[in-house]
């Protein structure tokens, strides 16, 4: 199957899903005051950008998100560098890590409430904590994936433990990372969304929610988990689309063609 077709059918799939919501809207069998027609709810959604309060509100998640997986690569990264470079440090560490990544952010924002007082800085933080796993597991399959003969021959040429990791080992771990930061920015937008629907003081998507649902506008309050939804999709496309431009000498070695 083409990506066209797998395109045009994934497209089919949300209209009918849409047409089946909008029917059960419309009927009652759904009652307005729980999930008002999605028509509705796309009307407002098309209004919604022309709301400065809404404008301002989104710049502080993307401002959170970006920042934290900023933070989380300048961490990540050369962690899974040290570590996959050092055998003996990376099996003393993985146990800490292995128990440490499957804890949902979520169930951390408290503490990074109390920690960082100010909500805007609490995003940032569960935001870094969240993208660093990917972003370090990534990097150390990465590395793991490295050809043994490139480095030897490196080094029978003379070159240190530095250049061998500039020359070879981060080369060929790249599209592993490029992989790493696309499954954390995936999920960027949930931590920071979260955050704020539950600290609202410092504006976000999630504190639009929560004054919208304040008021009992379900639709304003849907209108901007679209919006939400439409971000996470577009950030989702421009990284696979990056990676597939920078990296396709990888995949064609992979014979990976989606």
């Amino acid at each position: 199957m083409t990506r066209i077709e797998r395109g045009t059918l994934g497209a089919l799939g949300v209209l009918g899903f849409l047409a089946v919501v909008e029917v059960a809207g419309r009927t009652g069998l759904i009652p307005g005051s729980v999930l008002p027609p999605i028509s509705q709810v796309l009307a407002v959604a098309a209004t919604l950008p022309l709301d400065e309060r809404f404008r301002s509100d989104v710049l502080a998640t993307l401002e959170a998100c970006l920042s934290g997986l900023a933070i989380a690569a300048l961490i990540a990264v050369p962690a899974g560098l040290l570590l996959g470079s050092v055998p003996f440090l990376e099996r003393s560490v993985r146990p800490l890590v292995e128990f440490l990544r499957p804890i949902p952010s979520v169930s951390l924002i408290p503490l990074a409430m109390f920690l960082f007082p100010a909500s805007q800085d609490a995003k940032t933080a569960l935001v870094v904590y969240t993208c660093s796993w990917p972003l370090l597991i990534n990097t150390l399959y990465g590395l793991g994936d490295v050809d043994p003969l490139a480095k030897d021959t490196l080094r029978s040429f003379g070159f240190g433990p530095l250049a061998v990791m500039w020359r070879v080992s981060l080369p060929s771990a790249a599209p592993f990372i490029a992989t790493g930061a696309r499954i954390a920015v995936s999920v960027t937008l949930i931590v920071a969304v979260s955050v704020e629907l539950l600290a609202p003081g410092d504006g976000g998507i999630g504190a639009f929610q929560s004054l919208a649902g304040s008021a009992n506008r379900i639709d304003r309050m849907l209108a901007a988990t679209v919006w939400a939804g439409l971000i996470g999709l577009a950030a989702n496309l421009l990284f696979t689309a990056a990676e597939r431009r920078l990296f396709h000498w990888h995949r064609e070695r992979t014979g990976v063609t989606a």
